[in-house]
C-alpha cells in the first residue's frame, strides 16, 4: 500500500490557491489533507502579488499539478472558485480537467466526477469554457466602434442566455443552487434573481 491517497483507480492530487486576506493556504492544505490527500501531493499558489509587472503571473503550483496528473487522477480542492481566479479560468481549467480525462473532486459543493451528477457538472463547465472561447472570437472578428447614440448605458448582465439555460438544466437535475452559484462564478443572489426573471417572461 502506497502513501499516497488514490481515488477510484487513480491518485489524489490537492491544489490549494491563495486569496490574499480571504482564502489563505494553510487551512486549505488543513483540509486537503483531513480529506485524505498526501501532503506531498498538494500543489499551491501564493496571491498574486499586486505589484507584479504581469497582470495574469502564471500558476506555477497548477501548471505543475497538471504536468503531474495522469488519465484516472483527481484534483481535490477546497472549493471550485480556487481553479481560477475568474470566472473563465475556473471553466478553463475544468475544461482541461475533463479533457485529459482527470477527476475534480470540491470539498465545499461536494462536487465528485466519480457522481453522475458531479460528472455532469464539470461537463457542463467544460462546455461553457468551450462557448466562452467561440464568443470571445466571434466579439473579435466582428467588433468595430460603437457611435450609435442611442445605446444603453447599465450594469451588465451577470449570467448570458446560454449560462442561465444551463442553470436551470442543472436545477432541473436536482443540483443545489450553491453549487450551480459557484460552478458559474456568481453569487447566489444573482443566480436567484436571473432564474427569477427568466420565469417571469415566460
Amino acid at each position: 500500500m502506497t502513501s499516497d491517497a488514490t481515488t477510484g483507480a487513480g491518485m489524489a492530487l490537492g491544489y490549494a490557491r491563495e486569496t490574499a486576506g480571504m482564502h489563505p493556504l494553510s487551512p486549505q492544505i488543513d483540509a486537503l489533507t483531513g480529506a485524505g490527500v498526501d501532503p506531498a501531493r498538494i500543489y499551491t499558489d501564493a496571491a498574486d502579488n499586486p505589484e507584479s509587472v504581469s497582470s495574469t503571473p502564471p500558476r506555477q503550483g497548477l501548471t505543475a499539478l497538471l504536468d503531474y496528473a495522469r488519465p484516472g487522477d483527481t484534483t481535490v480542492v477546497v472549493g471550485i472558485d480556487r481553479l481560477g481566479r475568474n470566472a473563465p479560468e475556473v471553466l478553463a481549467t475544468a475544461r482541461e480537467l475533463s479533457g485529459r480525462r482527470i477527476g475534480l473532486r470540491s470539498l465545499r459543493e461536494g462536487l465528485d466526477t466519480d457522481d453522475p451528477a458531479g460528472a455532469m457538472i464539470v461537463g457542463v463547465l467544460a462546455s461553457l469554457a468551450e462557448l466562452d472561447a467561440e464568443i470571445e472570437g466571434q466579439r473579435r472578428s466582428t467588433a468595430r466602434p460603437r457611435t450609435d447614440s442611442t445605446s444603453t448605458v447599465g450594469r451588465p448582465r451577470a449570467l448570458d442566455d446560454d449560462q442561465i439555460d444551463v442553470a436551470e438544466r442543472m436545477r432541473a437535475a436536482g443540483q443545489p443552487v450553491p453549487s450551480i452559484a459557484a460552478a458559474l462564478g456568481v453569487s447566489r443572489a444573482t443566480l436567484y434573481r436571473t432564474l427569477a426573471e427568466r420565469r417571469s417572461v415566460r
